[in-house]
């Protein structure tokens, strides 16, 4: 930690102490933006996406993603709210042009911090998929009343819990789209970015009923942290406490990046630790890594793709490492917030991570 985020943990300490929470951790976002990211305002940019088949033996060879023809964005991205007991969330919805008519999928986008939904959703790329394969994406947006910053509150026991705060209102979000659009009970999930990482995390954690799966982008662990100084330090240093997942586990997808200097790479491996703890020792007696490594996305950055499974061959988790990647989307679009483009298409495999992976128990429909 260098002189001014020292400085700036010290006045955000003096900050929590007088209860002045939001102020507090907007000093210490402030303090943690990377220098090197450079922002586009909200648009759509056609771009070349990864979308590999589903073929399970693909975790036991080398990943090597296609490159099919773009298809632009040609449905309809619109505005809506939603509302309980904690408050209004609006949101932004992608439903593609020219639907089967039948079922869709739902991905719940959950964007980083000082991002919004429209910024979040070019930046990934993610409706660009949704027209090409025809599923509904939702993205959250975080009002600057509840953080001057736009982080989710992921750190706060109050929105890590089911049926209050921030997760309630995600959750009616989802049963919002999935009432309107009669979306497949078998194929919805939730991904975030970052703080938006951490918040997906909470989500697969108190509603592992509601969702399929869970992709996780530089972000952290299911009660990584308590309150501020905690997050601060999870984020800079990892969880420093296991915590008890309160439901069954989740099929989880983690990207991150091994230079991330905002959220620690070290938090990945404590996401793919959390998952194969709460299988519980009878699932993960057997559990393995098969590790598939010297991957490189065309022209790009190397990675390393490592695949948890059980002793049933069942994934439990897998886990891409990008090498000389920072606080960054992998595959972004470039010069987008806070993306890499010259990473492997993180969008595209957490697509199609989550189709491997409905509901157990359920069929889609």
């Amino acid at each position: 930690m260098n002189a001014h985020q020292m400085a700036a943990m010290a006045e955000a300490t003096r900050l929590t102490r007088q209860g002045r929470l939001l102020e507090a951790t907007a000093l210490i976002q402030q303090s943690l933006a990377s220098p090197v990211v450079t922002r586009r305002p909200p648009g759509w940019l056609p771009r070349r996406r990864t979308f590999p088949s589903r073929v399970p033996s693909a975790l036991r060879r080398p990943h090597r993603p296609t490159s099919p023809p773009v298809v632009p964005s040609a449905g309809r991205f619109d505005a809506f709210s939603c509302t309980n007991a904690a408050g209004t969330l609006t949101y932004r919805l992608y439903v593609p042009d020219d639907d089967t008519g039948g079922p869709m999928p739902l991905i719940v986008m959950l964007h980083g911090g000082s991002q919004d939904a429209a910024t979040f959703a070019a930046a990934t790329g993610m409706n660009d998929i949704a027209e090409r394969e025809k599923f509904l994406v939702a993205y959250p947006e975080q009002p600057r009343s509840a953080n001057p910053g736009g982080y989710w509150n992921w750190f706060t026991p109050d929105h890590q819990r089911r049926d209050a705060g921030e997760p309630s209102l995600i959750a009616g979000i989802t049963g919002q789209i999935m009432d309107r659009y009669g979306a497949d009970a078998s194929r919805v999930y939730v991904a975030g970015f970052s703080a938006g990482g951490a918040m997906a995390a909470v989500m697969a954690a108190v509603y592992p009923d509601l969702y399929a799966a869970v992709g996780v982008h530089s972000g952290l662990a299911y009660a990584a942290a308590g309150d501020l100084a905690s997050a601060f330090a999870a984020m800079r240093q990892g969880p420093s406490r296991p915590a008890r997942l309160p439901g069954r586990p989740l099929p989880l997808i983690v990207f991150h990046g091994d230079q991330d200097a905002i959220v620690a790479p070290a938090n990945a491996a404590g996401l793919i630790e959390h998952t194969l703890a709460a299988a519980g020792p009878d699932q993960t007696a057997g559990a393995r890594p098969v590790t598939v490594t010297g991957g490189q996305a065309p022209g790009g950055q190397a990675y390393t793709r490592s695949c948890y499974q059980d002793s049933a061959g069942a994934t439990l988790a897998e886990c891409w490492t990008i090498h000389q990647s920072g606080h960054a989307w992998s595959g972004g679009i470039p010069h987008g917030s806070y993306t890499d483009p010259r990473g492997p298409d993180a969008s595209a495999e957490f697509v199609r991570f989550f189709n491997e992976h409905p509901a157990a128990g359920m069929v889609s429909g």
